[in-house]
């Protein structure tokens, strides 16, 4: 009898957990991202589809608040300036509560943009919509897609280098690579990387 209540027990446990632990949360490599629409630090309503030409995306994920995010923003920058002109232009959104992080409001976003010459767009995700359906954890957390005949295919999940200090001491640059490879017809390298930054505030 003892042994029936255990088994009953731990079946029960079972169930509980794994009806309400989410599975699969964020995109993998390959899926198809779903296009957004989010307002700029210029007030204007942006989305993936506004770049005709663009042959795929940097998405970063990023604020002004986390000392991670703030050491990678010259290099975000280098990233627009190197590859939009090819087809693959950098979108930052910053995923964070304002209520939680007031340093990342709208008008700290726009601040931050017109101090550092920010030449991307600058989204707020109002909401916190659209990081979860990436997966997002971390500011900064980045994903290189590839427009396809299918949609906005996912290339790349993760970190942009492998050395958040110091920018000249970095060996790999993973978002670099993928573009690069990308840009010649070959696979991505290394697709998936851990990201390092600040977890994102809800």
């Amino acid at each position: 009898m003892k042994h029936t209540i255990k088994t009953l027990f731990a079946l029960v446990v079972f169930i509980a957990t794994t009806a309400f632990t989410p599975v699969g949360t964020g995109y993998d490599i390959g899926d198809i991202a779903t296009d957004f629409e989010l307002e700029n630090i210029d007030g204007k309503m942006v989305s993936m589809k506004d770049f005709k030409d663009a042959k795929g995306f940097i998405i970063v994920f990023t604020c002004n608040t986390c000392p991670y995010a703030v050491a990678y923003e010259d290099r975000v920058e280098a990233l627009n300036k190197k590859y939009a002109d090819k087809g693959y232009p950098v979108i930052a959104i910053m995923p964070n509560n304002t209520d939680v992080k007031p340093g990342d409001s709208m008008d700290k976003m726009r601040a931050r943009a017109k101090a550092k010459g920010f030449t991307f767009p600058y989204l707020m995700d109002k909401g916190q919509k659209i990081y979860p359906q990436y997966g997002a954890t971390k500011t900064p957390h980045v994903y290189v897609l590839e427009r396809t005949t299918k949609g906005h295919e996912v290339k790349y999940i993760g970190a942009i280098d492998d050395n958040y200090q110091d920018a000249n001491a970095v060996s790999k640059r993973y978002v670099e690579d993928a573009v690069d490879a990308l840009l010649v017809g070959k696979d991505v390298p290394e697709s998936k990387t851990r990201a390092i930054g600040c977890s994102i505030k809800v």
